[in-house]
């Protein structure tokens, strides 16, 4: 036989091979490409993921949010329809904004005596693991007419528990605002135990935050020498902390200022008197808050089952870490967990706070069960 003859079909054999394989990737070929879910995870590597309802989602900033009071900061889409027009999310001038909406904040006043703390440290062995808080937007008694600190002084709040706790993590209200407006419930509503249920059961949120302050109110003496005058301010900030696992209120807090201590002279004495007066009022506050949020237990639970991948609502911000071993809870009554069903370890966490795990003892777990790290792990 000619050699040519044979040569020639042999060629064209491996182009047609060559192709083939660049096309699709047969399932006997030994070296196969990766996952779907491991390239989206590459392409969500810098971004904020949460699961709610078992689907994913990506926090990301409002491009309308400097069109107009009402719009939200954030807005939270789905993983497929922000990988398929993620150029949209993105606006530059939104950080030049950002910007210069903190540098129009109030600035932080500087007592005489700077207060000293020690960061609250459990006693047990465990890890820092952080419990996830919701502070729902205060009610603003104020009496300034269209000038409201409601807003304003739930992130000055979050700030400061943050300053003095290890064990707390703030979950984005306008995150759980939609998610309820979805499923038609009335922000009123939200202290009831059906709502409280699926904020523990979706969010993984331990505690829920409301309030409402009265004032600040504001006193000025002037005189003929002293045309801008001196002036003082008082504010009073009530706080309601509720377990979202048992339904029940935790503590009733409130806290006001030492009037005399917010006395401000010179150019705009009453702006500078509110901004001290809610600094002093927030530092009494977030004392006690911070403690009662340090005493509560924390847990996690399953978001999503898929094949043997288990996803946990806790990740690498709650303070878990790879290897970590969790002991797998049946839910129980309210507030209550029910009988120990199996073992998962951790395997690898994506986006921002969440977790990949297996079972490794046990039965297998379902979604909105309930974990706690193991003792003899983490220590």
């Amino acid at each position: 036989m000619d050699l040519r003859e044979t040569t020639i079909p042999l060629f064209i054999f491996v182009l047609l091979f060559l192709f083939l394989s660049a096309c699709s990737t047969p399932s006997w070929f030994p070296i196969k490409k990766g996952s779907p879910h491991k390239a989206k995870m590459k392409e969500l590597l810098d971004k904020e993921i949460v699961i709610i309802d078992q689907e994913e989602y990506v926090k990301v900033s409002n491009p309308k949010t400097f069109e107009g009071k009402d719009q939200p900061k954030y807005l939270y889409i789905p993983v497929n329809e922000y990988l398929s027009r993620r150029e949209t999310f993105f606006n530059p001038a939104i950080r030049e904004e950002v910007k210069k909406e903190y540098s129009m904040a109030p600035k932080r006043p500087s007592p005489s005596e700077e207060e000293v703390f020690v960061v609250s440290s459990p006693k047990s062995t465990l890890p820092n693991l952080k419990k996830k808080v919701v502070i729902a937007h205060f009610n603003d008694r104020s009496t300034q007419g269209e000038e409201v600190f409601g807003d304003w002084v739930t992130d000055k709040l979050a700030e400061e528990v943050t300053r003095r706790s290890l064990q707390v993590l703030f979950i984005d209200f306008q995150m759980v605002k939609e998610f309820l407006e979805k499923k038609g419930v009335d922000l009123k509503e939200i202290e009831t135990p059906k709502t409280l249920h699926w904020l523990n059961e979706v969010f993984g949120i331990h505690a829920l935050v409301m309030g409402q302050l009265s004032g600040p109110y504001v006193f000025t003496n002037k005189s003929a020498k002293d045309e801008e005058g001196t002036a003082s301010a008082i504010i009073k900030i009530d706080v309601r902390l509720v377990d979202t696992f048992s339904g029940k209120m935790i503590k009733s807090l409130s806290a006001n200022n030492p009037i005399i201590a917010t006395k401000e002279k010179g150019p705009f004495p009453e702006e500078k008197a509110k901004v001290k007066a809610i600094h002093f009022t927030l530092v009494d506050l977030g004392r006690s808050l911070s403690k009662e949020l340090d005493s509560l237990d924390w847990f996690c639970r399953i978001a999503k089952v898929e094949g043997e991948e288990v996803y946990l609502n806790a990740g690498k911000l709650t303070g878990l870490k790879v290897g970590d071993v969790m002991e797998v809870f049946r839910p129980g009554g309210p507030g209550e967990r029910g009988e120990i069903k199996g073992r998962v370890r951790i395997s690898s966490f994506f986006g921002i706070d969440a977790s990949m795990g297996r079972l490794i003892q046990g039965k297998s777990p379902d979604v909105n069960d309930i974990l706690k790290l193991a003792k003899n792990e983490g220590a």
